[in-house]
């Protein structure tokens, strides 16, 4: 004991309190005894000031883990404050090379001592410097080994599927230590009934959606003291997704389904674990046909291919979800030029135009969109495709329409039934707990009473929910309504532009037949090729809109006729050809004064003036009819004879005669002819009507 001098003496000593884990404290008490006894042996050594550390009771010394007892010990020996230190062995104060070292080199420098249970250590001597350097290594060697051992067991255990610490819901582990579906069977139909709805509706969210606006409860597993038990809640999407991607419910045990990585972070060693999860083809052990599971492990790829497509993130490969909007095949397109998916874009008044449009490298070097162009003409020809292909089978899907509405039905009452079966076992139970009772026992007999009433009540109201939705589920499909759904079968296109079907419905039945089209874009045209699922390929080409043309364009002929009709009338008269011919407005409305006057201004159609036509040598039938001396009628059988040449530019249009051709001599003589052919009138005071 010659290595402790007054010096040290003077200083504190402190002791150094650690254990690896919670458990550790909480039931190895032998062990913290004996560390926080060392504070009298320090006593014994002569010194009167001894510190206690503890800070770090159950935090690992490996150096994984941050340990503030330790840094308080180590700045304490910076600042010369520590005398000694004293610990239960080495491994107490580091199980890592570094820390262990970086404790020898401070103490070396500032003389503190290190006081175990074998012996005295002073860093500054050789002989002791050697010892302490073997112990560490030996400590941290010791370590390595435990950890390595118990990380094998556990392989070992998990290879033979028989590492099982906590089951995901809907399953519970028999007594031989296997994975058995939960014997509750109404926590089998909620499970069941999430993988049915997503194989419906095919997005997460809809199904968390669907089951909140339901109000359908899944259960959930509550750990505590004793056995887990089952509440039932609304559920949020962590439980669906969790339900959706764990392997479990596919029948297959897995372990290592995320990996660790080491990281260095404030200058210390920290094992992280990975947030994604790895494919099951890099999991450290895979059993298929496990256990009984909820769906098959086919079911279970599609569904994890599906996730991942609708991930509506930043990415250029997934297809991501069906969002609301008109445009049908977001997510679908592909640009044949860089790859990437193409985006679609709304514009004008309420977001009516969808354009698709391929950004390309746009972010990153300020380059010029790849391809961009309308949606609409485009979504029309490929639903047009589609339906070609679906019309054989338009029978069949109305069929399922029907069966699937049934179900659907049949799902919600089923729960509602299943709950209601679920508080009655609870009413019973109740009541049996409280005819068990002594009535003289107030205190104990309220609280059961109390319970029990409450089960009634949840009971009654259940039973009144359920009343309410047998009565509100309509009767089967009539036959009228059923014939009906047949002709919507047998006529898809009818029933694709039914005002009833969603661009939601419409879009779903484009992606199950649909894998992705590959679009270019020349100076007129659309080159695409259609990917279907089941690996054909179709080429089409779509004409590309001018610019500045919408689907609210007027159409060509009926622009050219405006053209020509404003060379001879007013815009009222132009407004009433149009609608005797049967000519609409973009949108599909008749004519007035007012739009023709729109029309001619935006393409700068010059108004009609009076007086127009005869600077022309321009006439109308009347006005040639008079000029001949002729009956209109007899104009009209001289310009269907050929006798006469005019010009008509529409049905309902009027009729354009030059005036030279009126003065031809042929036409002359013809007029000549027929008036020579009317017999006179019987009363020289009849007068000759005008129509």
């Amino acid at each position: 004991m010659s290595k402790i001098t007054s010096e040290h003496l003077a200083r504190s000593a402190y002791v150094y309190v650690r254990q690896s884990s919670t458990y550790q404290v909480a039931n190895n008490l032998e062990s913290q005894h004996r560390q926080y006894g060392l504070v009298e042996r320090a006593r014994q050594l002569g010194w009167e000031t001894v510190e206690v550390v503890d800070e770090d009771l159950g935090k690992s010394g490996s150096g994984g883990m941050e340990r503030p007892g330790f840094q308080k010990l180590l700045a304490a020996i910076c600042e010369g404050r520590v005398g000694a230190v004293f610990s239960l062995e080495a491994s107490r104060l580091a199980r890592n090379g570094r820390e262990w070292h970086s404790l020898l080199e401070f103490c070396g420098v500032v003389g503190t001592l290190i006081v175990d249970e074998d012996g005295l250590y002073d860093p500054r001597l050789i002989n002791d410097r050697l010892l302490l350097g073997m112990k560490g290594t030996m400590s941290e060697m010791e370590v390595s080994v435990f950890r390595q051992r118990s990380a094998e067991a556990i392989k070992q255990k998990a290879r033979r599927g028989e590492m099982l610490t906590t089951l995901a819901v809907g399953f519970v582990k028999s007594d031989d230590n296997r994975i058995e579906k939960d014997p509750d069977r109404r926590v089998q139909d909620a499970i069941a009934l999430v993988f049915r709805k997503f194989s419906e509706l095919q997005s997460i969210r809809q199904v968390l959606l669907w089951f909140r606006s339901e109000e359908v409860m899944l259960p959930r597993v509550r750990h505590g003291h004793g056995l887990p038990r089952i509440d039932w809640t609304l559920p949020v999407y962590p439980t669906l997704h969790h339900m959706l991607t764990n392997p479990i419910y596919a029948g297959a045990y897995a372990f290592g389904r995320r990996g660790t990585r080491t990281v260095i972070k404030d200058g210390q060693k920290r094992q992280v674990r990975e947030t994604l999860r790895r494919h099951w083809d890099d999991w450290d052990v895979f059993i298929r046909d496990h256990h009984a599971g909820y769906i098959s492990w086919e079911t279970f790829e599609k569904t994890q291919s599906m996730i991942a497509e609708n991930a509506n993130r930043s990415s250029y490969v997934g297809r991501g979800a069906i969002r609301r909007g008109e445009a049908l095949l977001p997510g679908l397109l592909r640009c044949a030029r860089c790859g990437r998916r193409l985006r679609v874009a709304y514009t004008g008044k309420g977001g009516n135009t969808q354009r698709y449009v391929c950004h390309g490298t746009f972010g990153k070097t300020a380059a010029a969109n790849c391809i961009a162009f309308g949606g609409m003409r485009v979504d029309r020809t490929v639903a047009a495709e589609v339906l070609d292909r679906l019309q054989p089978l338009g029978i069949e899907a109305a069929l399922s329409a029907a069966i699937e509405q049934e179900e659907t039905r049949h799902d919600k009452l089923q729960q509602m039934e299943n709950t209601l079966q679920q508080v009655r076992f609870e009413a019973t139970r109740a009541q049996r707990q409280y005819d068990a009772v002594d009535p003289d026992n107030r205190l104990v007999a309220d609280e059961l009473e109390r319970r029990w009433n409450d089960t009634l009540c949840r009971m009654r109201d259940l039973e009144i929910d359920l009343e309410k939705l047998r009565t509100e589920i309509p009767s089967p499909m009539s036959v009228p309504d059923r014939d009906r759904l047949m002709t919507l079968g047998a006529d898809l296109a009818q029933a694709w532009n039914s005002p009833g079907v969603t661009s939601e419905t419409r879009k779903r039945i484009l992606r199950l037949m649909i894998r992705e089209i590959i679009v270019d874009m020349t100076e007129d045209s659309l080159p695409m090729v259609i990917h279907w699922q089941g690996g054909d390929h179709t080429s089409l080409t779509v004409k590309k809109n001018k610019a500045g043309h919408t689907r609210w364009t007027i159409a060509g002929e009926t622009l050219d006729l405006v053209r020509v009709l404003a060379r001879q009338m007013s815009d009222q008269h132009i407004a009433s050809v149009l609608n005797r011919a049967g000519k609409v407005t973009g949108k599909g409305l008749s004519w007035n004064r007012s739009r023709v006057c729109r029309l001619r201004n935006t393409h700068d159609i010059a108004v009609y003036r009076e007086g127009e036509r005869q600077e022309r040598g321009e006439v109308t039938l009347d006005e040639a009819a008079e000029f001949l001396k002729v009956s209109p009628s007899t104009v009209r059988r001289l310009i269907n004879t050929g006798v006469l040449a005019a010009e008509q530019n529409c049905k309902g249009a009027p009729w354009i005669i030059r005036i030279e051709d009126i003065e031809n001599g042929n036409v002359q003589k013809a007029a000549d002819a027929r008036r020579a052919r009317r017999p006179a009138p019987h009363n020289p005071q009849q007068k000759v009507m005008e129509i």
